[in-house]
Formats: C-alpha cells, structure tokens, sequence
C-alpha cells in the first residue's frame, strides 16, 4: 500500500481507506440485480435531497427578501 500511495502521490489512509470500501462493496457489485436496485434507490433519494435544496433555498431568498423591506 504505501508504495501504491507514493506512486500516486496519495496519503497511506487514503489508499488504505478505499481499500475498505472495496471490499465492502464487492457484494454489491456481483449481486447482479440487487447493485442495480440499490443505484437507483440512491439516485431517487438524490433527486429528493435536490428538490429539498431548491425548495428550501427558494424560502431562504424569500424571507431574505422580506427582511429587506
């Protein structure tokens, strides 16, 4: 590992770091059916989280504009 991360110019934890997230995902990426489930229920909870964002930052600039007058 450390001469993986020299080579890259990456700090030993980093390189260690995603090691261990590779192998905690590898299930997920030969499970086939299930990996692909899992995606797209990360990617409805992503489009969620940036309706949220929109609809909050909407109020923000709203009541932002209130405080003004």
């Amino acid at each position: 590992m450390q001469a993986i991360a020299r080579r890259h110019e990456l700090h030993p934890n980093q390189v260690s770091t995603w090691k261990r997230q590779l192998l905690e995902g590898l299930p997920e990426v030969f499970a086939g059916g299930a990996g692909r489930k899992l995606a797209k229920e990360h990617e409805a909870k992503v489009r969620e989280l940036h309706a949220k964002i929109g609809e909050l930052t909407v109020e923000r600039d709203f009541f932002r504009r209130g405080l003004k007058r």
